[in-house]
């Protein structure tokens, strides 16, 4: 079997151009197939990251998320209250109250508006995400109207030059400072003063409480004594998981989209590869009846066409996985359907993926190979022999 495809390989090199294209078609597919699960798998990290496990987020029942959300100062009192709250140093409770909105912003490259995530905080809101980290200027003073923005704005949107402004809420805001969240959500957000957004939006209610956990196990004990509360109509999650769930739907979506149109794709492929092997069997009638005549069986003879028809897949998976492993240098921004903001993120690769990418390309190897091979293995030596 050794020498059969030792065989079989010499065949492939020596139809070096066919054997390229063939390949070539199994890796762009492949290639297209990576890239949707790095994008997919890329959302899913960037938000399920976002929020921490020490974090609880208190917001209206059935909001979903902050947008949707209000939380009166009342409320917010309450839940405060029952929430025995992780304490900083000085004695005061990490636990900060936030307002979430949308605005619309111009972006850079298009000069199209898109929406943007506007977060009113507190100085503790800081301590509760240390990932957030000042990279250029400095924080708002509070109670002005200046603003922090994180990375991908400042890439992504026109006016976020620290010194310049934007103008939302009928007032222009100063940038002041740039921050990054390690491409978490964060980033794609800009941070200021609640309580003055809050007098210039003329909202009078946050969107969420944010505390941090006294204790890993807490949870579970915070939740009940605020659901228990009958002035209380809110929901508490714990803040990963938030983030996880704004994730599922968009996620989804890449996915399903992403296959449909790699299933596509790889028919093209996978009949490429059948031509190539029909090919191959058409032109090597003889070698195949000599080596019946030899004393190899039929299986032999199966095995060997599909193992061409493997490798074809295989090299071309190693291809496109190869080429696919550059887009994580590459950050992409989109619309998240559940917030309707901007959101940017990278690509991301793990061994799902390469896994994924690799055993997928081999299956378009035994689905072009495999009819081909049989056809191969069917052959009459005689008739093999007299037809050469």
């Amino acid at each position: 079997m050794g020498l059969l495809l030792q065989y079989s390989l010499r065949n492939l090199l020596r139809r070096r151009l066919t054997t390229s294209l063939t390949a070539l078609g199994m890796g762009l597919v492949v290639f297209v197939f990576a890239a949707v699960l790095m994008l997919s798998n890329g959302l899913v990290k960037t938000l399920v990251t976002t929020g921490s496990s020490d974090n609880a987020v208190v917001l209206r029942k059935s909001a979903g998320v902050e947008v949707q959300s209000m939380i009166t100062h009342e409320d917010a009192d309450i839940i405060e209250s029952h929430s025995n709250a992780k304490t900083d140093v000085d004695g005061r409770k990490l636990s900060a109250r936030e307002m979430v909105i949308l605005v619309s912003l111009p972006k850079k490259i298009t000069g199209k508006p898109a929406n943007v995530t506007i977060r009113g905080v507190t100085d503790k809101s800081y301590k509760l995400r240390p990932v957030v980290k000042l990279t250029e200027g400095r924080l708002p003073r509070a109670g002005s109207t200046e603003i922090v923005i994180g990375k991908s704005i400042a890439k992504g949107f026109k006016g976020t030059d620290i010194g310049q402004s934007l103008r939302f809420a009928m007032q222009d805001w100063v940038v002041v400072g740039i921050f990054d969240a390690e491409n978490r959500g964060f980033s794609s957000e800009i941070w200021g003063d609640v309580n003055v957004l809050s007098q210039f939006f003329k909202r009078n209610v946050y969107s969420s409480v944010i505390f941090k956990l006294n204790g890993g196990n807490m949870f579970d004990s915070a939740k009940e004594r605020i659901l228990r509360d009958p002035r209380l109509k809110v929901d508490v999650k714990r803040e990963n998981l938030y983030y996880e769930e704004q994730s599922e739907m968009m996620s989804k979506f890449l996915t399903i989209l992403g296959i449909s149109l790699t299933l596509i794709f790889s028919l093209g492929a996978i009949i490429g590869a059948m031509i190539t092997m029909y090919t191959a069997t058409a032109t090597r009638t003889a070698e195949i009846g000599t080596l019946r005549a030899l004393g190899f069986g039929r299986l032999s003879i199966l095995t060997a066409f599909i193992s061409e028809s493997l490798f074809l897949g295989g090299v071309g998976g190693i291809a496109g996985l190869f080429f696919a492993s550059f887009l994580q240098f590459f950050t992409v921004s989109t619309m998240n359907w559940q917030t309707f903001s901007e959101l940017a993120f990278t690509f991301s690769i793990n061994f799902e993926v390469i896994l994924s990418g690799f055993a997928f390309s081999l299956i378009m190897g035994l689905a072009g190979g495999v009819l081909p091979a049989i056809k191969a293995a069917r052959m009459n030596i005689v008739d093999s022999l007299r037809n050469a």
